[in-house]
């Protein structure tokens, strides 16, 4: 089973919220990183779990984001380089 992620930017808070209920409701995917950049006005999710996985939840993460709010940027890294992953998960949390 190969590992992905999923990385959805979208502006506002709570367009990020909306968006990673369905996205974590859709699909077998697990939240690992939030950056909020701006105050909060633009938002990056990322979410890990197989390929199949972070794509459906990718997939219903944007269709209702883009109902509440604005897509920056999405995407799906699959088999991401561990050096990738450093980035990622930080010390913070979640």
């Amino acid at each position: 089973m190969e590992k992905a992620i999923a990385l959805l930017e979208v502006r506002a808070m709570v367009t990020a919220i909306a968006a990673l209920d369905a996205m974590v409701k859709a699909a077998d995917c697990k939240l690992i990183h939030v950056e909020k950049r701006l105050g909060g006005w633009l938002v990056t999710i990322v979410v890990e779990g197989t390929v199949s996985a972070v794509t459906a939840a990718l997939d219903a993460g944007k269709a209702v984001a883009e109902t509440v709010g604005k897509v920056v940027c999405a995407e799906v890294i699959a088999r991401p380089h561990p050096d990738i992953m450093k980035f990622v998960k930080t010390d913070e949390g979640v």
